[in-house]
């Protein structure tokens, strides 16, 4: 492979761009490999190790050194020669909390550390800003004491970024010195503080491009006027966006602003209570004729409200969560589904354990369903249910999570689970099964050894694709 063009080098390495360990591994093959992979490698902050911090140190430029010098801040690093790379000049994703929370385990040992962490942090800035010839992420929130100045007019360095993160509380300066830059930012996550700068109405006003918008109320920040304030800035935001994700948390939010963006492909709502939720009557007869995913977490709007939405925008969707991580399960909402939403591909249900046949109906109306989570457990399907229902009905599912929000109280014998195996091999079109159990401290089918055994029997077999036992935090299934 040495003997490869960098280009094709080049090209390889890309793939492996979030995995720092194995980009590692190469640049430490030869001198080539290096040139090549030390480059992708330095691209994102996430990556920076405190070794790296301490090169970053070492690239400074003289009067850079002599301001740290002239504050008493001693660090080491690894060399004392120019390094060969000018690594700064490789970040494509800078995150200015990162940064300063690597600056700060750097001089972990040093007196007057939170003075001298600013001081090394702005340096490291300026070099960043100088060096870096195009900036493709930004992450920046103000929780800390930090200064960040975009040091504008040097060069066209932030005139590509297409992601940013930040929070609303920043002075309005950095906004507007964004807005008269970043005009094709194409993702953007804004979390809402207490206070919200006026210059975000700036930037979000003058996208052209933004696709992907995440908007994140902290807990609690909602008073007073804030509600109009919110929605008047999401006004503003183009009619270009395909992907919206509103956590409100506990506070009280309109929902009508959501009308604005007919384009939408994807809706992520998560609201804790659903008294929290106003203005959603609004949405309910409104087309969004590319909405393909909706998903509804913690509580969901008033079922006849939802049920009606699901009527009017439900033909195309391709996948649906709905109150997941609440307690709930509504029958007329599931009913709304399986007749409104025929071309699912991917669903997460509770179904009541007295109502299996809901479970049955599903399967016959959403024929092309690949991907279902079942709940289990206490008032919901046991695991035997869910399995039998899933062999017996389901025509092209072939990814099963089984969702587990309370300790299941029904055991799963490995006579059930050898059923089930051989009633999925028997199935028509014959499809090798990914078999997932989501769980908090739950009696499942992973407990038992021998279910075990069946399991790595039926994976040698190829009937079982894989296999996951996984935690809530850790759910690789969205």
């Amino acid at each position: 492979m040495s003997q490869l063009p960098t280009d094709c080098l080049n090209e390889i390495f890309e793939f492996l761009e979030n995995d720092k360990f194995t980009l590692y591994s190469c640049i430490l093959v030869n001198r080539f490999w290096c040139e090549v992979s030390v480059r992708i490698f330095w691209r994102d902050i996430w990556n920076y190790s405190i070794s790296n911090f301490r090169t970053l140190v070492a690239c400074l430029p003289n009067e850079s050194k002599e301001i740290l010098y002239k504050n008493g801040i001693i660090i080491s690093t690894p060399t004392l020669k120019t390094p060969i790379f000018n690594y700064a000049s490789f970040c494509k994703n800078l995150s200015v909390n990162r940064v300063h929370y690597k600056i700060e385990k750097l001089l972990n040992n040093q007196q007057n550390i939170h003075n001298k962490t600013h001081i090394v942090t702005q340096e490291i800035f300026k070099m960043f800003m100088r060096e870096i010839s195009s900036l493709r992420r930004l992450t920046f929130l103000s929780y800390l004491d930090i200064t960040f100045n975009l040091y504008p007019g040097e060069k066209d360095y932030l005139k590509n970024l297409s992601e940013l993160h930040c929070n609303s509380n920043i002075p309005s300066e950095f906004f507007y010195q964004l807005s008269q830059i970043c005009h094709n930012i194409q993702s953007f996550t804004l979390e809402f503080e207490e206070t919200i700068s006026n210059g975000i109405a700036d930037l979000i006003s003058v996208q052209r491009n933004l696709k992907y918008f995440d908007v994140i109320l902290c807990n609690g920040v909602i008073f007073n006027g804030m509600i109009n304030k919110i929605s008047s800035l999401m006004s503003k935001v183009p009619n270009t966006l395909i992907k919206l994700n509103l956590d409100v948390g506990n506070n009280f939010t309109s929902f009508s602003f959501i009308a604005n963006f007919s384009n939408l492909q994807e809706l992520k709502l998560t609201i804790e209570y659903q008294e929290c939720i106003i203005d959603f009557e609004k949405l309910q007869y409104v087309i969004f004729p590319k909405l393909q995913v909706l998903i509804i977490r913690e509580e969901y709007p008033r079922v006849e409200l939802l049920m009606k939405f699901l009527e009017t925008n439900g033909k195309n969707l391709k996948e649906i969560c709905i109150g997941e991580g609440a307690i709930c399960s509504n029958n007329s909402l599931n009913l709304t589904i399986a007749k409104f939403c025929p071309n699912l591909k991917k669903l997460s249900v509770g179904i009541k354990e007295k109502e299996l046949e809901m479970l049955k109906i599903i399967f016959n109306s959403c024929k092309n369903l690949e991907n279902i989570k079942i709940w289990c457990g206490k008032n919901y399907l046991s695991e035997k249910e869910a399995l039998e229902m899933v062999a017996k009905y389901s025509q092209n599912v072939y990814e099963l999570i089984l969702y587990h929000q309370y300790d299941v109280q029904f055991e799963l014998l490995p006579e059930e689970l050898e059923s089930f195996f051989i009633s999925w091999i028997n199935r028509k079109p014959q499809k090798s099964l990914s078999l997932v159990t989501v769980k908090y401290d739950a009696n499942s089918l992973d407990t038992n050894q021998e279910n075990i055994e069946i399991i790595n029997k039926y994976i040698k077999l190829g009937v079982v694709k894989k296999f996951i036992v996984t935690g809530f935090e850790n759910e690789e299934y969205n």
